[in-house]
């Protein structure tokens, strides 16, 4: 007798559910960071200073962190399962969302719940690092303060919403392409960035009148559509089960009784260090760097009549469409062209990507806004992403490639402190070292991530390593809590009081920046050192 097939052994089947899941997670990345590109306008439209931006930024991670939501969120998806956390994550990003656009919109002001945030939650945020921990300070506005209790719920959700996909991928891909199932929702997912950076300042302008609401109601439109997308997935994953006749898969859930078998291996405490570092001098300046390339870059927008200034459109379509469209073609062929086997057709994507690259860049340039510039960032990222883990799988090096990458990052945040300030009215110029180091950010923040996590499973024992990456990504979280305040700080210390938005001076914010990368490369050479000594394999393949 024949075995029956189901649902994932039908190719489309299985590719469909995770299109439902790498849709949802896109989603909401757009969500996460759809105030960054528009940090200006929150301080003119809605009084936000750095600090109040920095704060509300940071608010995403606190109950994940400081209340544990981070391990309820395992404990929920072991007991319940994908389809139940996958929906009730999509359902609590949504809420929050909801909380934020109310926060930041007109309906907000002027109401008895906007004078009671602003004679309440208003903590002492001048205590050193605890300070910047607290998500609500004296002196925050109102909007700032609810704004930060809605991306808290956001932040719940959006943690939850990452285990579970991650949950579903293997379930659906086990045994078969489940590195190239992950890589791509993590290729996709990465595009949420750039298509924030677009788009958030589009609607935020749209009209002609700033209406930064407009912005957050576009990320909220697009919480719906990720919670459609995981009811949709819901019903797909149960036919499956009906299929097979199989419960669901569970990992070992996270035990308290671990703690103590993981913080006594050496090489855990070094990769989470690297780790927490690392991502702190990313996740957070991304939350800053438009507002830092209008501050440092000499931009000439382009007039609002015209074109390239998005009043006026070619063949119906806008400028903003157009140059989505020129990233998407650069993102898609360059991620493709790693998986062609016909070296034409690979050589055809990678040049195709390289020219829509750089129209891309020259359209960035002529609109003359910092967020199109700003938004390559994830394009090199997901064109090398799969090639970095191809070698660490082949070819080892994960300890080498650690250095490599913090070496860049220190790099990359110097140049933008240093370098970028000098090329002040040289748009040329400006525009082209701009270019140049996003990219190579861009190409750093492949190569931690591709050699970091599948070191794990080398320091810690197997029947753990599910608590020990649960430990890794809460302290992770304290970072990505602690550094989005503590930038914006910096900023109001270093800046006068009323400094226009577009005048600020990020010097000591990238020096503080570099700081961490500086700290990442040093831990990654003594890692290696370790790595040498105690045999733990991180300089060797991971295919034997």
């Amino acid at each position: 007798m024949t075995e029956k097939l189901t649902l994932r052994d039908n190719a489309a089947f299985r590719w469909i559910a995770l299109l439902l899941l790498a849709l949802a997670m896109f989603c909401s990345y757009i969500f996460m960071d759809i105030l960054s590109p528009i940090k200006d306008f929150m301080q003119t439209e809605r009084g936000w200073d750095s600090a109040a931006f920095g704060r509300m930024q940071g608010a995403e991670v606190f109950l994940n962190v400081y209340v544990f939501f981070l391990i309820f969120a395992g404990i929920i998806l072991d007991k319940m399962g994908v389809r139940f956390t996958a929906i009730l994550s999509g359902a609590v990003m949504l809420f929050g969302g909801c909380i934020k656009y109310y926060a930041v919109s007109e309906g907000f002001m002027g109401t008895g719940l906007e004078a009671w945030f602003t004679n309440h939650l208003n903590w002492n945020g001048e205590l050193p690092i605890i300070g910047a921990i607290l998500p609500f300070a004296q002196g925050m506005p109102a909007s700032a303060k609810l704004a930060a209790i809605g991306f808290m719920f956001f932040g719940c959700g959006c943690e939850m919403a990452g285990i579970t996909v991650s949950r579903g991928i293997v379930k659906w891909f086990k045994g078969r392409e489940t590195a190239l199932a992950m890589g791509s929702e993590m290729a996709l997912a990465r595009l949420g960035v750039a298509t924030c950076m677009i788009f958030s300042p589009y609607f935020a302008k749209l009209g002609g009148e700033i209406h930064v609401d407009n912005s957050v109601k576009f990320g909220v439109v697009l919480l719906c559509i990720a919670l459609i997308m995981f009811i949709t997935y819901f019903f797909i994953d149960k036919k499956l089960d009906s299929q097979t006749g199989e419960a669901e898969e569970k990992d070992d859930p996270f035990k308290i009784s671990d703690l103590g078998k993981i913080f006594s291996s050496l090489g855990f405490w070094l990769v989470a260090l690297l780790c927490v570092l690392y991502y702190s001098a990313i996740f957070p300046f991304q939350k800053y760097a438009v507002n830092m390339l209008q501050c440092n870059l000499t931009l000439n927008p382009a007039d609002s009549a015209t074109y390239w200034g998005g009043s006026t459109e070619a063949f119906g379509i806008s400028v903003t469409i157009v140059q989505y469209i020129i990233m998407l073609v650069v993102a898609v062929c360059s991620f493709a062209s790693n998986f062609s086997k016909n070296k034409g057709m690979k050589v055809g994507l990678m040049a195709l990507a390289v020219v829509a690259l750089v129209v891309y860049c020259y359209m960035g340039y002529m609109r003359g806004t910092a967020e199109t510039i700003f938004a390559v960032f994830p394009l090199l990222a997901v064109a090398i992403t799969p090639i970095l883990g191809n070698y660490v799988d082949n070819k080892g090096k994960a300890a080498s490639m650690l250095m490599l990458g913090s070496i860049l990052l220190v790099i990359c945040h110097l140049t933008f402190a240093f370098i970028l300030p000098a090329f002040k009215g040289n748009a040329v110029g400006g525009t082209i070292v701009a270019y140049v180091t996003i990219l190579v950010l861009g190409a750093s923040f492949s190569l931690v991530p591709a050699a970091l996590w599948p070191s794990v499973p080398k320091l810690v024992d197997e029947k753990i390593i599910g608590s020990a990456y649960a430990a890794i990504f809460w302290i992770q979280n304290i970072g990505l809590g602690l550094f989005p305040a503590l930038i914006g700080i910096v900023l109001n210390k270093t800046n006068a009081e009323g400094t226009a938005a577009h005048e600020l001076n990020y010097t000591w914010a990238l020096i503080m920046l570099a700081a961490l990368g500086i700290a990442a490369l040093l831990i990654s050479v003594y890692l290696k050192a370790v790595d040498k000594k105690k045999g733990y394999g991180l300089e060797e393949p991971n295919i034997k």
